[in-house]
């Protein structure tokens, strides 16, 4: 077992591997491709457009956990947003607002 890890560990860090270089040149050409076709597009919206969309969320408390989504394999980090400026605060994450809520 050790012996296989040492060939493993000396295969990774040879300078003739084929681990170490590698080409991504097709890769990238598939995605300029794609984000072409998709800029060309002016039909749909485009997702920051959809986000502004979005009301800012009313909020109580000074501070909102921030999740993007209800469902945890939707959503992002949870970010926690101070609100104590009188603008929407923004997640940095999904573009989110929320406002505090003043009960004066």
């Amino acid at each position: 077992m050790a012996t296989a890890l040492l060939k493993l560990k000396t295969l990774t860090r040879s300078s003739n591997s084929p681990f170490i270089a590698r080409n991504f040149s097709l890769v990238t050409s598939q995605i300029s491709n794609h984000t072409a076709k998709w800029m060309q597009d002016t039909s749909k919206k485009s997702p920051m457009e959809l986000i502004n969309e979005v009301p800012p969320i009313k909020v109580e408390g000074r501070v909102v956990a921030c999740e993007g989504d209800s469902n945890p394999a939707l959503g992002h980090p949870i970010e926690f947003i101070c609100l104590d400026l009188k603008e929407p605060a923004v997640c940095k994450y999904c573009g989110l607002r929320y406002v505090q809520e003043h009960h004066h």
